[in-house]
């Protein structure tokens, strides 16, 4: 629906009617987002709204009046209380930065106390909301000034406004490592982009206290909406790639791997080069890295024993090559990996291709790129399709992970029954509490599966810390590693105690161990602390989503009986305690080591 890179003019035109037809999506994540600004920010909310709407979410934006953030959060939050935020974003610039003092004399130790200042009035709003509100706080840096009086002396001198804020976005990164809470919107490197002078705007921040141009507020309002959606659970994770002229340069089929344009040798070269460095990069933080091309399997191959190749067969978790339409092949990898289509980006230099995926698959992400591959990367990048809140060690390995799933799966056929596959897996778990450790993923796991998720409820890490600290809640993370390799964290329960009932309100799995038995694993260790709490029943609800139809009957396949069934498929299911049997039979369960 809207098209990347953006046509800014027509956005313009066409926003309230781009919103209206978006709002009318089913399936879309409830968010309330309060945007507490130094500047005015009635013109970029809206903008945040529509590309929050584009990647599946209906956010619900409360607003501070010009400059009044601190007012807002430390002197009267009531406002902001009653509106309880699931994320605040603190939309300042460095135009609210006030350096009284810093002269051109000014000494070392007296900027570092301006630093200070500054950073302690930041802790002081942040701590204000966290003394009141459960949220997520998103801070942006500050970007660099747009006058410099001192000239280059601006970078190093104590006096410099340049150095001043560098110094500032030093400390706030500081701060965003030790502090899960806090989430640091990269707003000082948008300028680099869209270029500095075209940022700020003079005339609009004279007239409406608004200190970027109009230009400037939908960069910014499409970076941070796709940080909101990270921490939501809306980036997506499959990158498929084209070959011939995407990859490299030429055909393959035609030219043979020793003709193919790669390395160092022409700029040509050079620029294809650079776009497999960039991918693999991507693949080494998480993102699964596909090829769909026109070729014929054992030639497209071949591609990749190119000396140059940056990018070799063992960095793609999925693999088609062949005459078969390119529509048919996406749907068929994202069956391979159990991923939705809504987790693609489809990225191939024929606009032919592209526009036909884009037709059949309007849930596959399909930027133009054009035909220059030295803006391939810049574009994907700028696009921030993959944008992550951070990088956890499953994401690291993910494409091990899905190889070692296709091992397990030829492994199947060699046994007569399927009990006697399990067991030959000699699998593993680790189940536990919640462990600060390992928050992170839990957080992560929880707002990106969609399919074998009972109540398909999101957490920020902020809220997932408050639940982990909560003795009302019963947690349980689950483990799972075999012969075949380690498959990291991949399942979440949280359960709420009631008296007598523990009522789960959030039950997850990784669609990667489907029928390997880890649910009955953690029903059993649910059980157990359920029962160590003096429960005497567990209430299980199912909450239906487009995504999650795979689990409508799980809890009656897992021994709950069934109270209620409401009109818009909402059920809710019991289990009795006292007449429980263990299930799991093939997984050897331990406890972690306490993490504090």
């Amino acid at each position: 629906m809207i098209d990347f890179p953006h046509d800014v003019q027509a956005l313009q035109r066409k926003r309230r009617s781009i919103t209206r037809e978006l709002s009318g999506q089913s399936g879309l994540t409830p968010l309330k987002l309060a945007i507490l600004g130094g500047s005015t920010t009635h013109e970029f909310a809206p903008w945040v709204e529509l590309f929050l709407l584009e990647r599946g979410i209906r956010a619900e934006i409360h607003q501070s009046e010009y400059n009044m953030y601190f007012e807002d959060t430390v002197v009267d939050p009531s406002d902001l209380v009653t509106f309880n935020p699931n994320i605040v974003y603190l939309h300042l610039s460095t135009i609210n930065i006030q350096q009284t003092g810093l002269t051109v004399t000014v000494t070392e130790a007296e900027f570092e106390s301006a630093v200070r200042s500054r950073m302690d009035h930041l802790r002081t709003v942040w701590d204000a909301v966290w003394t009141s509100l459960s949220c997520q706080i998103i801070q942006n840096t500050f970007e660099p000034p747009t006058l410099r009086p001192l000239g280059h002396l601006d970078a190093s001198s104590f006096g410099g406004t340049t150095h001043f804020i560098g110094r500032l976005n030093q400390e706030l990164a500081r701060e965003a490592r030790t502090n899960p809470r806090l989430l640091l919107h990269d707003a000082a490197s948008l300028p680099a982009t869209a270029g500095i002078a075209n940022w700020f705007s003079h005339d609009r921040w004279c007239a409406y206290k608004m200190p970027t141009s109009a230009e400037a507020d939908i960069v910014q309002a499409y970076s941070l909406a796709a940080q909101i959606a990270a921490a939501v659970g809306r980036s997506r994770k499959v990158l498929v790639l084209d070959l011939d002229n995407t990859l490299w340069g030429g055909v393959i089929g035609d030219d043979g791997v020793d003709r193919i344009v790669l390395g160092r040798e022409t700029p040509r070269a050079e620029a294809y080069t650079a776009f497999q460095e960039y991918c693999k990069r991507l693949k080494e933080r998480g993102v699964v890295l596909a090829v769909c091309s026109k070729n014929e399997d054992a030639v497209a191959r071949s591609g990749f024993t190119h000396p140059d190749a940056v990018l070799k067969l063992d960095d793609f978790a999925a693999f088609r090559a062949n005459w078969d339409p390119k529509p048919d092949n996406i749907r068929s990898m994202a069956e391979e990996l159990n991923l939705g289509l809504d987790s693609f980006v489809f990225v191939d230099d024929n606009p032919a291709e592209r526009m036909l995926v884009a037709a059949q698959l309007p849930m596959v992400a399909v930027p133009n790129v054009g035909a220059d591959i030295g803006q391939y990367a810049r574009i994907l990048d700028a696009a921030r399709y993959f944008e992550p809140i951070g990088v956890s060690k499953e994401d690291v390995e993910r494409t091990a992970l899905y190889a070692q799933n296709a091992e397990r799966q030829a492994l199947v056929g060699k046994f007569e029954n399927y009990g006697a596959y399990l067991d030959s897996l000699q699998m593993t778990g680790e189940i536990d509490g919640f462990t600060p450790m390992y928050l992170e993923r839990i957080t992560q796991l929880t707002n990106k599966s969609n399919q074998f998720n009972l109540t398909t409820r999101r957490y920020t890490k902020a809220e997932m810390e408050d639940v982990a600290a909560d003795e009302q809640f019963l947690t349980l993370y689950g483990r799972l590693a075999d012969v075949f390799g380690d498959n990291g964290l991949v399942s979440v329960v949280i359960g709420r105690r009631d008296n007598c009932t523990v009522h789960v309100d959030l039950w997850l799995m990784s669609c990667r161990v489907l029928k390997r038995g880890m649910e009955d694993a953690m029903l059993d260790a649910l059980v157990s602390r359920a029962r160590d709490a003096g429960a005497l029943t567990i209430v299980g609800t199912y909450l239906p989503t487009s995504k999650n139809g795979m689990v409508k009957n799980f809890y009656q396949t897992m021994g709950f009986e069934r109270v209620s069934l409401h009109d818009d498929g909402r059920s809710e299911w019991t289990l009795d305690l006292t007449q429980y049997a263990t299930r799991n039979h093939h997984i050897r369960v331990t406890t972690s080591v306490r993490h504090s």
